[in-house]
């Protein structure tokens, strides 16, 4: 079985993002298109990749594959196996299902049959009460054949009295609790649909004739697609040959997008409600630097995703900025099996520390977020080693004290740093001169809610900060988390 990309010491300790979805309709060769839209979406989703395709003469055509897109789907006699004007797909972390043995049945999109023709569904977010459906589904005589919750929106539409596709789609997805964004496919349709919340992203582009569907911006930008809009909380859209068709059928229901995207998850050159992704972070930066002033000679990021919030510490404080921290952009899979030696060295293998700026200088770490602590330990060391003065972390989002159940990799909550130390605590334990941390109401009001968070109604999903659930986890309550408490 071909390897799958390792987890590298350094990326373990990121919350990984769940999966990236992409569609063609109504181009030559969509499977091309999509295939270069899932490299952009390649950060959402690293361990495997699929593409399902349709052609009016040669049907439904599948081809999966373990690793990144570009070790995969560049090559001309794979492409050759899905030809055709419509295509979707998908890349993954596993989430959901048996996290760390993948097997090639769970790469999604998923494809099925039925009375009215094959449909194949690619899912970005995660099923809440998949546990439930799956042995309600089981018990009715449906088999799985995969370990994904994904695969219960299959069984949800074969079991469906609805006339087309998207009807038993609409049907299936009602009984679905949880985050979802969904890329599905006809014989004629291109197919999305988000969550009444719209807690993970779907956006819609127009290429040539044709249109596309794309987790983010930045995919429909490397086509050569234009931006037309997101793809609205609860809205469902049906694209064929005679156009884009809306419609609601879900409940309305206030946004909770996921805040995290404008963090970490999303990349820097997409926009997400109408605003560069990047010119958020960097606002992230500033209203970090006003909130929490230190005393220091450099501003340095951690890379990549520190970057933009860095150079906004830097401009608010008047600090100069530095790349203290060299990123080694080549790594790729070089170190699939590294032996016990090199396994040691960490952190290093990736991020190597520019000496001779660092040394004597009181430094300031701008990271993106703490998870389990493990990595700003190491990343510290190596600042000290090469001589730093003082070592000061200024962290862009909220201590991240709650599990995400949405679509994100979290470990439990008691491997989560900021569950179990207050943030000077947490300092201590990093051995860092001082740690700081962006205020719930300061990250909201960089992302553009000027009063900062409605305590009433936040505008966003910001669980694995708040603890604050918007959609009640059912599967994982069975399995005896325990929800936040008023006196939390």
């Amino acid at each position: 079985m071909p390897q799958m990309p390792p987890a590298h010491p350094f990326d373990d300790d990121k919350l990984r993002e769940e999966c990236g979805v992409f569609g063609v309709v109504g181009v030559q060769d969509a499977a091309n298109f999509v295939a270069l839209g899932l490299h952009a979406l390649q950060h959402r989703g690293q361990e495997a990749g699929g593409i399902v395709s349709h052609d009016p003469v040669e049907g439904f055509n599948s081809v999966r594959r373990f690793g990144y897109v570009r070790d995969n789907f560049t090559s001309q006699d794979v492409m050759a196996t899905v030809p055709g004007p419509l295509a979707i797909g998908h890349v993954r972390y596993s989430t959901a299902g048996s996290k760390g043995q993948t097997a090639i049945r769970d790469v999604q999109p998923f494809f099925g049959e039925f009375a009215m023709g094959g449909a194949a569904i690619a899912h970005n977010g995660n099923i809440t009460n998949a546990n439930a459906l799956r042995r309600e589904l089981i018990e009715r005589g449906s088999i799985f054949q995969s370990s994904s919750d994904s695969e219960c929106i299959i069984h949800l539409m074969a079991r469906s009295m609805g006339r087309s596709i998207p009807d038993r789609m609409e049907e299936a997805l009602r009984k679905v609790e949880g985050a979802f964004s969904v890329v599905a496919m006809t014989r004629t349709k291109l197919i999305g649909v988000r969550d009444p919340l719209g807690v993970r992203p779907l956006v819609l582009g127009k290429i040539g004739d044709g249109y596309a569907l794309s987790s983010e911006t930045c995919a429909l930008d490397i086509i050569g697609a234009e931006f037309i809009r997101e793809i609205e909380p609860g809205e469902m859209v049906v694209i064929n040959d005679k156009g884009v068709e809306s419609h609601f059928p879900f409940r309305r229901q206030p946004s909770k997008f996921c805040i995290f995207e404008h963090v970490y998850f999303s990349r820097p050159d997409s926009i997400l409600g109408g605003r560069s992704v990047y010119e958020t972070r960097e606002a992230i930066g500033r209203e970090l630097a006003k909130e929490n002033p230190v005393e220091a000679d450099l501003v340095c990021p951690v890379p990549d995703s520190g970057t933009p919030a860095a150079i906004g510490y830097s401009l608010e404080s008047g600090i100069p900025y530095a790349m203290g921290i060299i990123r080694n952009q080549y790594m790729g899979r070089t170190f699939i099996e590294p032996t016990e030696q090199i396994r040691n060295m960490g952190v290093r293998l990736k991020l190597n520390v520019n000496r001779a700026l660092i040394q004597g200088k009181r430094v300031i770490l701008v990271d993106d977020s703490v998870v389990r602590g493990t990595t700003s330990r190491k990343i510290k060391e190596m600042i000290l080693d090469a001589g730093a003065k003082e070592v000061h972390f200024r962290i862009a989002s909220p201590p991240t004290a709650w599990p995400c159940f949405y679509g994100v990799d979290t470990p439990d909550r008691d491997k989560l740093l900021a569950a179990t130390m207050t943030e000077d605590q947490m300092a201590e334990h990093l051995a860092v001169d001082s740690l700081k941390f962006i205020s719930l109401d300061g990250l909201y009001r960089a992302v553009g809610e000027a009063s900062g968070r409605d305590k009433s109604c936040p505008q966003y999903c910001d669980a694995c900060f708040s603890g604050e659930y918007p959609v009640t986890p059912s599967d994982m309550i069975e399995r005896g988390f325990e929800m936040k408490t008023a006196a939390e």
